[in-house]
């Protein structure tokens, strides 16, 4: 059975589109399938929609979620309810086109890949949002310790074997393209170009983004800690060669008199502690949510494929 797990937050506007459209193209290759929609908290008409649409069709499943916890918790939510044999993932605000599930299962059932992720070779919308997206693809390429998962997301498809490889990893702080990567099995991935949001506005904003990018960061590269050490010698080897040099003037006589080479020398020293301890509170602050071991997310209601009334 193929389980395809699509998370939700306000988009009642593309709820028709996106059901129908996604049970069409499942249909064209399976006919043992579920689609499981994790309302993240949605604060306008979407699980309605979605309630009416289960009556219509049975193997469509919703995880209610009892508050918006986020992008990555509402996957896990979905993903830990898939019952399926191959799961994917896919997000629904349909950028990600589900007519391509149908090439990434036939990879997994007839060229026996456990991952296939789908690899974007263009994207369509803001030339802004692109830029920021290609920026961190480049920068997480180039620091992370994980390697072949440039310019893929969430939309990916697994056997049961991976995805319960990956439900073994608990951080409370998740990339989850990242997560999938890391652990290992036979990874493929299908090429297409993202479509530009048809309707509303993107639900993760820049500044989610750029949060979600420190997350992937922070949990997959030792880069900023490192950085912090090499700016750390670096200003010593500089103040080092400045002392020599202050030293040397002072023998020979022609040292300067005034105060701006001492406060820039403080300012500059004093802006690489600020920048050393703020990534390392950034490090003591993922422990931190670590060591409180919450739950990821918090379900409030679970409607099977019983039809609704």
């Amino acid at each position: 059975m193929l389980s395809i797990v699509i998370p939700i937050f306000n988009e009642e506007g593309l709820i028709d589109d996106l059901v129908q459209r996604t049970i069409s193209s499942l249909e064209a290759f399976t006919s043992d399938f579920e689609l499981i929609f994790v309302d993240d908290g949605s604060e306008d008409r979407s699980l309605e929609y979605l309630l009416k649409y289960q009556t219509k069709y049975p193997t469509l499943k919703i995880v209610s979620l009892s508050k918006n916890f986020g992008h990555q918790a509402a996957f896990t939510a979905g993903l830990e309810h898939a019952a399926g044999d191959i799961v994917g993932m896919m997000d629904g605000d349909l950028q990600d086109p589900p007519e391509l599930f149908e090439k990434m299962y036939r990879k997994i059932t007839q060229e026996n890949f456990d991952i296939i992720s789908a690899k974007r070779i263009g994207r369509k919308g803001k030339s802004r949002r692109k830029f920021y997206t290609y920026l961190f693809h480049l920068v997480f390429r180039n620091i992370a310790e994980i390697k072949n998962m440039e310019n893929t997301g969430n939309f990916s498809l697994m056997t049961r074997d991976a995805l319960d490889a990956l439900l073994t990893m608990k951080e409370k702080v998740r990339y989850l393209p990242g997560l999938r990567s890391s652990i290992g099995f036979k990874q493929g991935s299908v090429e297409f170009v993202r479509e530009e949001r048809r309707e509303g506005e993107p639900k993760m904003s820049l500044a989610k983004l750029f949060v979600l990018a420190a997350d992937a960061i922070f949990s997959f590269s030792k880069f900023p800690i490192r950085m912090c050490l090499t700016l750390g010698l670096i200003g010593t080897f500089v103040f080092m060669c400045a002392g020599i040099y202050v030293l040397i003037a002072k023998i020979l006589g022609f040292a300067l008199i005034g105060w701006p080479s001492t406060l820039l020398s403080i300012y500059f020293l004093g802006s690489i502690q600020l920048v050393s301890l703020g990534v390392v509170g950034e490090y003591v602050y993922r422990i931190y949510k670590e060591s409180q071991d919450r739950p990821l997310y918090f379900i409030k209601k679970f409607y099977d494929g019983n039809p609704v009334k």
